[in-house]
């Protein structure tokens, strides 16, 4: 360790005298910040089998969160905020999930707010600690903020930037609280590998609990973490993280991001960046085995404000006798990076699979607006074993952005998703898939 880093680290507790001049006004130089968000979405499934009636459910919420964030009292801050999401136009019984989508909602399809977020903060130089609740975004924990509510943790992170280009954070997650995107799940093999728990957890929502709990049903000391980030050199990042969730896994992944410019052309910027993620049991293995290794490649370019790139990856097959779990790639606390997940399909992280996507996106802000759109295509070549389904899947799907001028600090977003063949029975081979449309507004202050 560096004589910078062990200094930072000595003086962290030291009282400084900048920021606020007072605990009074401490309080009274804070900030409010926040956010409003109005959500509908609407999915129509289809159904192979001619026994089986399609169907389509649908919901409407608004809500968001509202944050106050003191002022600096020597080194010292504190945050809070409420987060809150409120159907309305619901279909009746609204408990019934064929009519209502409950990715908008709480237990029972009922709204609900809770307190998100509840942390102190204090920093020194170039260290900074953050306990409490809170929202984060790594790799394999994060906030999966698609839906209304988002998942949050209760968690103490420690991080340090003295070195030049080099980020690191140690840290302990004790608790989380899933948002209501996992509401979609009713556990099993495909919620633990798309970043939710392996029990059932449509009703796991609005509350903070412990992470061996949420994850496996079994109480555990939670899930430290250590991670360094790289970007010393121009036009590469290089970041490693490691997960250890006690009694259940340790995670290990690896990034890096790589791009230049074109010899022919200055405007054309090519990119490769290459992922791997390495998973195994711990402790008291309460996921059994685990020897899960998912790898990926991306490679594209950006010309102007046009983006395209195509991503390949594979996961580890299992044989026969193996549970479903073990060579998959299990998230169980959100975070989701795989370069080829879909807006909805995550089966990359399946056992065995191989998958390919493709994506391009155009920014029309040299015609005036600032409106955003992206195409994308994913095939899964599913393996057997893979504990989900018998046979391989796809998603189509677009994603369209747009900040009117007329008003700032306002994003109205359209996206669409069409997996097809998402879920296929082994016995009688029917498959299920579905279209999917989301129309969100989002107005932060």
């Amino acid at each position: 360790m560096s004589s910078k880093i062990i200094l930072s680290l000595l003086t962290f507790g030291v009282i400084n005298s900048y920021g606020a001049d007072d605990l009074s006004s401490m309080f009274t130089d804070g900030k409010v910040s926040g956010q409003i968000r109005e959500f509908s979405i609407i999915r129509t499934y289809s159904y192979s089998d001619v026994a089986k009636d399609d169907f389509t459910r649908k919901a409407n919420a608004i809500g968001g969160h509202l944050k106050y964030e003191t002022a600096d009292f020597k080194a010292l801050s504190l945050g809070a905020a409420f987060y809150t999401t409120n159907g309305f136009l619901l279909q009746s019984p609204k408990d019934d999930y064929r009519d209502v989508d409950p990715t908008l909602l709480g237990k029972d399809n009922d709204s609900y707010t809770m307190l998100g977020e509840a942390y102190l903060k204090f920093k020194y130089e170039n260290t900074s600690f953050k306990g409490g609740r809170q929202k984060i975004d790594t790799p394999l924990a994060g906030s999966d903020d698609t839906r209304m509510i988002p998942n949050l943790f209760e968690a103490y992170l420690l991080s340090n930037s003295d070195i030049d280009g080099l980020n690191l954070t140690l840290g302990h997650i004790t608790k989380f609280a899933q948002g209501t995107f996992g509401r979609v799940y009713n556990g099993g093999i495909l919620s633990a590998t798309s970043g939710y728990s392996l029990v059932d957890s449509r009703n796991q929502v609005g509350d903070f609990e412990n992470m061996g709990t949420y994850a496996v049903g079994e109480s555990t000391a939670g899930v430290s973490v250590v991670s360094g980030t790289y970007s010393g050199i121009k036009n590469l990042k290089v970041q490693l993280w490691d997960y250890y969730a006690y009694d259940i896994l340790n995670a290990v992944y690896a990034q890096a991001d790589f791009s230049w410019s074109c010899l022919l052309s200055s405007e054309i910027k090519p990119f490769v960046s290459a992922q791997a993620i390495k998973e195994d049991e711990v402790g008291k293995r309460y996921l059994g085995e685990l020897s899960g290794f998912y790898w990926a490649g991306k490679i594209g370019a950006k010309i102007e404000n046009f983006k395209a790139y195509i991503a390949y990856s594979q996961t580890t097959s299992n044989s026969a006798t193996n549970s479903a779990a073990k060579n998959a790639i299990i998230t169980p606390w959100g975070g989701s990076p795989t370069f080829t997940q879909g807006m909805v399909i995550r089966h990359s992280t399946l056992a065995g699979t191989k998958a390919t996507k493709t994506l391009a996106s155009y920014n029309f802000k040299r015609f005036g607006a600032d409106l955003s759109t992206t195409l994308y295509h994913i095939d899964f070549d599913m393996a057997a074993n893979n504990g989900y389904t018998f046979a391989d899947a796809s998603e189509n799907g677009f994603d369209i952005i747009y900040y009117p001028s007329l008003v700032d600090n306002l994003q109205i977003r359209f996206r669409g998703n069409f997996p097809r063949d998402f879920h296929v029975t082994q016995a009688t081979q029917e498959n299920t898939s579905w279209d999917e449309y989301r129309f969100i507004v989002n107005y932060n202050f």
